[in-house]
């Protein structure tokens, strides 16, 4: 069995759609990561970085001991190799397939999740929203361009890493398919090969079992003054917030 440490985001789905394309046992275990579950003590022992998704492996190849690992990506290539699904083993193919799990992790992900703060979440947050206008146009042309490489390399092959569907595909769609709520749906028109491949994959049972899966965590009806809150947990974290909730928690869980 396998924990998969989460909440329902982008990050969270790449998980949960993996497991679910794998065919592997899991264990939900939210993380409220409006609340502050992410500064928890047990959880800071399986992610350092304060961030979900993490998994803790009860069952690891070779046995011994639970394997906790965070970050998205390794865990993507760790169940990929435990299964021995969506992940090529020859040498070349294995690194075209790599390549793109780490174009999502330095590009598309963090680039759309700046977008969407500057032109959703800041005006919420700022004083005076001019001050959001450069991040706007900053981060939403950064996404365009990085849809304009999907698409481009969509034009050539099936897949994003080739004509056989992988991690590279698993890790991507969940940031690429809210394109259209990000930018607006007239998006689709200017990448046709992008659309063609969000479309495909998205009728794939498994990812839609992995995208619904803790569906419900996240639809608590919360006062203003919980919102706020939240805003500050998850947009104005610190070393010294995180600093002292991690020593609150330490206290908390001895």
């Amino acid at each position: 069995m396998i924990d998969v440490h989460y909440w329902p985001t982008p990050n969270g789905w790449k998980v949960t759609i993996m497991l679910e394309e794998c065919g592997l046992d899991y264990n939900i275990v939210p993380v409220d990561i409006g609340g502050g579950d992410q500064f928890s003590a047990r959880f800071l022992q399986i992610s350092p970085n304060n961030r979900m998704p993490a998994i803790v492996d009860h069952e690891p190849p070779g046995g011994g001991a639970p394997l906790a690992l965070f970050e998205s990506g390794a865990i993507l290539e760790y169940l990929a190799e435990k299964s021995g699904q969506f992940l090529p083993a020859q040498t070349a193919e294995k690194y075209k397939v790599l390549q793109w799990v780490h174009w999502q992790m330095a590009n598309l992900g963090p680039m759309m999740g700046n977008a969407n703060h500057f032109k959703n979440y800041g005006k919420n947050i700022a004083d005076d929203p001019s001050q959001l206008e450069y991040g706007i146009k900053r981060f939403v042309g950064e996404v365009d361009r990085l849809s304009g490489v999907m698409d481009a390399q969509l034009s050539a092959s099936q897949y994003l890493a080739g004509n056989s569907y992988s991690i590279a595909d698993i890790i991507t769609w969940p940031w690429a398919f809210l394109l259209g709520r990000l930018i607006d749906e007239e998006v689709w028109e200017t990448f046709p090969n992008l659309k063609r491949w969000v479309d495909e994959v998205a009728e794939r049972p498994a990812v839609q079992a992995g995208r619904n899966a803790g569906a419900e965590l996240g639809k608590k009806e919360l006062t203003e003054a919980e919102e706020k809150a939240r805003r500050e947990i998850l947009f104005n974290q610190t070393n010294e917030k995180v600093r002292a909730a991690r020593e609150a928690a330490a206290k908390a869980g001895a």
